[in-house]
């Protein structure tokens, strides 16, 4: 599974591209981030991300695209610009009939570190440990949008078929600790559903 992660907002806007195999082994496609100028109009701006985002969605190619939820803050500007952003990968994707799913900050600290409390450091260590970088990702907007790739392309992974493809892949040697932290989440989660 191909995932395009998007940590969405107006000046800074990352992007980053993740396979996961059905072993949940996550490499490293792509990651940038779609800067704009605040001064600039607000309509040209989203422009730039609309255009930045088509190219890497067209060239790339992936089969799903993850982004971040926008929840409410004490600055409602920077609210309203996240979710202008959002709205712009919303239709990018939608127009390549893609499907998005909007994950949650604590969400996708959960699944990297293991701990939905995580700060931005461990995040990023988790990501470039995950990725094999030699580096960590840098700005804090790429790692960010990595990390939602990263979780996505998991929980995808805990699909029906998936888990038909890779179920032993608990005990893979592949599997980063937060990996298997995960996996024992998920597997916590359906044996509650199932005696609910």
């Amino acid at each position: 599974m191909r995932v395009l992660g998007v940590d969405p907002g107006l000046t800074r806007c990352g992007v980053g591209i993740v396979d996961i195999e059905p072993n949940r082994r996550a490499t490293l496609v792509a990651v940038t981030v779609i800067q704009t100028p605040p001064d600039q109009a607000l309509e040209s701006r989203l422009l730039a991300i609309g255009d930045g985002l088509a190219t890497l969605l067209d060239e790339h190619r992936p089969d799903a695209v993850a982004l971040e939820r926008v929840f409410a803050q004490h600055n409602v500007r920077t609210v309203m610009g996240t979710a202008q952003a959002s709205g712009v990968v919303l239709y990018a994707a939608a127009l390549r009939g893609l499907p998005v799913t909007l994950h949650t900050p604590t969400e996708v600290k959960a699944a990297v570190t293991g701990h939905g409390a995580a700060d931005k450091k461990q995040v990023t260590a988790m990501v470039q440990r995950i990725l094999r970088l030699d580096a960590p990702p840098k700005p804090a907007d790429a790692a960010d949008a990595l990390a939602l790739a990263i979780c996505h392309g998991w929980r995808g992974a805990s699909s029906p078929a998936a888990r038909v493809a890779g179920e032993s892949a608990a005990s893979s040697p592949h599997l980063t600790p937060a990996q298997q932290a995960w996996r024992t989440a998920e597997k916590a989660t359906r044996a509650r559903r199932l005696d609910g």
